[in-house]
């Protein structure tokens, strides 16, 4: 991830908080006290610097959207719940992460991908440029020209950058086609089955010949040499649509966050008082070593 080559293209940076915490929470030994905090902030306090960016919104939201529930019930339902001290160090989150100079922001009942994408639309729409970290897949429909995704890797590894291009590479779809591509396909990981019959290459193949779900509902059963799984596409209609927008995040209203500053002083404080030492110690390194630069966050609008 390169460095923004000027304050003025310095990006919003918006970080998949719940995400960033399941997996410190299950990869980071649970003798490390509030383990799941610590993996966040070192994340994000480097991905912030990498990227140089002007501010940075952690977001937060409910397991389970009431829309997404309403609409199809089985939605997240395998999903176990969250174990009792992961819970008790997400309630810790708005305490820490503030001292930090961080928005720390709750989208329930709404989930975070959709605050994520609002933040991110909204700084695009602001002419300015957002990244989500993320590793959640179905914010690929966030992406322009102005919003990218930095995907999460395994083992520490920086940040993927995907941009319109990659989605494409990845996917073979756009941006847009996202949440239709999603309905025909499916996501295990949400419990959503998607067309019977309808794989990855299927669904990619079908958006590609005819663009929209509704277009491949209505057009791709009628080719002469169409599927058994594809002529049965218009009986699954009603609910491939649930799918769609089960999958499609929603738009919230949120204000454009002005430049905020890493207070680090504050931040090593809030970091031993939770038990995070060795944090207070890299904070305050970065205030011994680097005292004449502005930290990736300081540039106050």
């Amino acid at each position: 991830m390169a460095r923004a080559p000027h304050p003025v293209t310095r990006p919003l940076l918006v970080v998949d908080t719940p995400l960033l915490l399941y997996r410190a929470f299950f990869s980071i030994p649970k003798t490390v006290k509030n383990n799941a905090l610590l993996g966040a902030a070192n994340t994000v306090l480097s991905v912030a610097s990498a990227v140089d960016a002007r501010a940075v919104v952690l977001c937060l939201g409910a397991e389970s959207a009431t829309y997404r529930t309403d609409a199809y019930p089985p939605y997240h339902a395998q999903r176990p719940p969250m174990p009792d001290e992961l819970a008790k160090q997400w309630n810790l989150v708005p305490d820490l992460f503030s001292a930090f100079g961080w928005l720390v922001e709750d989208a329930a009942p709404f989930e975070a991908d959709d605050l994520l994408h609002s933040y991110a639309q909204r700084e695009a729409a602001a002419e300015g440029e957002a990244l989500i970290l993320t590793g959640d897949r179905d914010l690929y429909q966030s992406v322009s020209s102005r919003v990218h995704v930095l995907m999460v890797q395994k083992g520490g590894a920086e940040p993927a950058r995907i941009d319109e291009a990659e989605v494409m590479a990845r996917y073979g779809v756009r941006p847009d086609q996202v949440p239709d591509f999603i309905a025909l396909r499916g996501d295990p990981s949400d419990g959503l089955p998607g067309a019977k019959g309808i794989g990855e290459k299927s669904a990619r193949e079908l958006l590609r010949a005819h663009d929209t779900l509704d277009a491949v509902i209505a057009q791709a059963p009628l080719a002469k040499k169409a599927s058994a799984a594809v002529r049965a596409l218009p009986g699954q209609a009603e609910l491939l649509r649930v799918f769609r927008d089960v999958a499609t995040v929603r738009m919230l209203p949120v204000d454009r966050p002005k430049d905020r500053a890493l207070d680090r002083a504050a931040a090593a404080v809030a970091a031993t008082q939770h038990g995070l030492d060795r944090l207070s110690k890299r904070l305050e390194a970065l205030q011994a070593w680097q005292p004449e630069r502005q930290s990736p966050a300081e540039h106050v609008a």
